[in-house]
Formats: structure tokens, C-alpha cells, sequence
């Protein structure tokens, strides 16, 4: 796990952004840091990620204090970033450390700097309320990324189309039966009749999903031995930076599909949605799933299926939005599935309005 400080003389978001903040959320996934700096924009603020020749993780406001080049149009090396214009170097607190052919290094030859954490595979970043305001919290943890019996892969995607149409897509379930036919999906019916329980506790809302003696969809049969008919679960656990997403079967009237340690297959999804504006997101997702056999192999078909899934849900999500800006003085209905996602749109209302518990 690496961790870096903000410089005091950072550039905090706004008290009046419309994101929760006090807040980590993921700004990239460990492996998409090489040797090259990695721009992005999380929460209205532009953002270069780099990793330095002691492995730590930085990030700085991607402008350079000289001419504002982008510093994620520079390159590492082994003390900091060097801007691509004059060569000013920046060190992971954003403090310009040398200007090439200027001994003397003004006061004010500095950038912003943010909070970041690596762990688990992750890269977390802190944006707070306050000015220099150090993180209240250490990041979530995921277990998941190296737990015994688990192996994982994942991805990130670049969505046109505002964050919480994403978690609303992953707090309804119901969808699979129509958008996901040839992967995880199964019989429509099924899903829109599953048993259902939503419970709210602080910023998090818990959505539980039974489908007892349903038809395996493909993904699970190409993962998992299957006899014939399954009972089937999914557990989403939302928080306000990230979803926990546990779903699975076993064959039917063999173990208890409420039982946390039942057997069978499992798929244990992680989904990081962080806001790039008010109209676009990332989206960074792991999937880790529990093979006995044939480890490899049925690892990249589980995440090939769900990379496969998410696309569909892309498609989706941004035809959605796309036509929501077309008929943006139209009114929508709410059904029995949006009982999840509606509850997560009051928490992020109310964190967003500056209330608490």
C-alpha cells in the first residue's frame, strides 16, 4: 500500500460541487500506471496520476504553474514530473523542485496535490469539504483482490452519461432478463418476479434477490458445473464511491441460498463509479470469481462474459441519457425495481445538500 499527501497549498473542490465530498473515491486501477502520467478528470477537476521510481502513487492538479501545459503531457522521473513545455519538475506534493537553467525557484512554483492511497489493486482519492482538510477515513478495503480461492480482473469505462444512472443500473437487477440474454440473464419473468429486500443503514442501501429453481444463464454454465436447475442470488451493497455486487448459485435444494457460506459459484463484482462531470462518469470494475479447477481459463471467461455484459450496459445507459436530454421537461414513472436506486438517490441528495445522519 503506498500513500501520498496533499501539499498545503492545494486546490480543493468547491464547497458548492454537486458530488458528495469528504469522500474516497477510485481515481484508477493499479495497472493502468506505467511509466507514462495518466490524466483524468474525477469531480470537475482535472487530475494526473503518476507513479514514481519508489513505487508511491501521486497526483497533482494537471496544470503547470509556468504556462499551464498539462503536466500529464510530461514525463516521470525518478524525483517527480517533469512538464513538457520547460521542463519545470514537480515533486509528488507539487512543490517545483527544479527549473532547467534557473537556480532560484520562486515561492509560488507549485501545484495542487492531492490525498491518494494504493491498496488492493486500487488507486483511492480524497476529495474533502474543506480547504486542506486532511481524509477523515482510511479508504474502503476489498478483500476480494487477494482473498484465497479468488481471482480477479477488470476494467474501466468511460461513460457519456452521469454517474448515477450507473449505480441506478446496478441497484436493479431486474434488467438482466432483457439486456444481458446471452450472458448473465436468464428468464425475464423470473427477475422481475424475484423475491426482493431493500434495507437502508446510514449512506449504504442493501438490495437482496432470490430466484429459487431458475434456468442457469450461459455465463454460469460455461463457469460452473451446474447439474440442471439453480437457486440463485445477488447481494448489492451500495456506498456512496463504490457498489459490492455478490452474486451466484448453487444447485437447486442443495445448500441454503441465504447462507453466506454456501458453495456452488460465485462472482464477486466490485464497481467504482466516480463522477468525471455532471454529465459523464468512470467506471472501474474488477470481477472475482472462485474456480476449483481449470483456474486460468475460467477466470478470463468470466470477466470475457462480463466485459461482454457491460458493454450492453453501455449501450444502454448512454442511448438513455441521450434520450433524457431529448425530453428533458418529460416525467418518468417509478416501478417496484426502483426501490434500490431511489433510496440511493436520496443519500446522494442529502450528502450533497450538506446533511448527515
Amino acid at each position: 500500500m503506498s500513500t501520498s499527501h496533499v501539499s498545503p497549498q492545494s486546490e480543493p473542490v468547491s464547497k458548492a460541487s454537486e458530488f458528495p465530498l469528504d469522500t474516497w473515491y477510485v481515481a484508477a486501477q493499479s495497472k493502468e500506471l506505467s511509466d507514462k502520467p495518466l490524466a483524468r478528470t474525477l469531480l470537475n477537476q482535472p487530475v494526473v496520476l503518476f507513479r514514481t521510481a519508489d513505487g508511491k502513487v501521486n497526483a497533482l492538479v494537471d496544470r503547470c504553474c509556468h504556462r499551464q501545459l498539462p503536466l500529464s503531457c510530461g514525463t516521470i522521473e525518478a524525483k517527480g514530473l517533469r512538464c513538457g513545455y520547460h521542463g519545470l519538475l514537480f515533486d509528488g506534493i507539487g512543490k517545483c523542485i527544479e527549473i532547467p537553467g534557473q537556480e532560484k525557484i520562486p515561492r509560488k512554483a507549485q501545484v495542487g496535490a492531492f490525498h491518494v492511497v494504493e491498496q488492493d489493486e486500487l488507486v483511492w482519492i480524497w476529495f474533502g469539504a474543506d480547504t486542506n482538510k486532511e481524509p477523515l477515513t482510511s479508504p474502503p478495503r476489498y478483500p476480494y483482490h487477494s482473498e484465497p480461492g479468488f481471482v480477479f480482473d477488470g476494467d474501466v469505462y468511460h461513460y457519456n452519461a452521469p454517474y448515477q444512472l450507473v449505480h441506478d443500473n446496478l441497484l436493479d437487477l431486474s434488467h438482466l432478463g432483457y439486456v444481458h440474454l446471452h450472458t448473465i440473464g436468464g428468464d425475464a419473468n423470473t427477475h422481475m418476479n424475484a423475491q426482493m429486500d431493500v434495507t437502508t443503514e446510514g449512506d449504504s442501501v442493501k438490495v437482496v434477490r432470490y430466484m429459487r429453481n431458475s434456468t442457469p444463464p450461459p455465463t454460469y454454465s460455461a463457469a460452473y458445473p451446474f447439474k440442471d436447475k439453480i437457486d440463485r442470488w445477488q447481494q448489492i451493497e451500495f456506498f456512496v464511491s463504490h457498489l459490492r455486487i455478490w452474486t451466484g448459485a448453487v444447485d437447486v435444494n442443495t445448500d441454503a441460498v441465504d447462507d453466506p457460506n454456501r458453495g456452488g459459484f460465485h462472482m464477486r463484482g466490485l464497481h467504482c463509479v466516480t463522477p468525471e462531470t455532471s454529465e459523464s462518469c468512470h467506471y472501474f470494475w474488477t470481477m472475482a470469481t472462485n474456480p476449483s479447477t481449470n483456474i486460468e481459463e475460467t477466470k478470463a471467461k468470466v470477466v470475457d462474459q462480463t466485459r461482454f455484459t457491460f458493454d450492453e450496459d453501455k449501450i444502454v445507459i448512454e442511448a438513455q441519457f441521450k434520450n433524457m436530454q431529448k425530453f428533458d421537461d418529460q416525467s418518468m414513472i417509478d416501478i417496484h425495481v426502483d426501490t434500490g436506486a431511489n433510496q440511493a438517490r436520496r443519500i446522494i441528495k442529502r450528502l450533497c445538500e450538506g446533511e448527515t445522519l
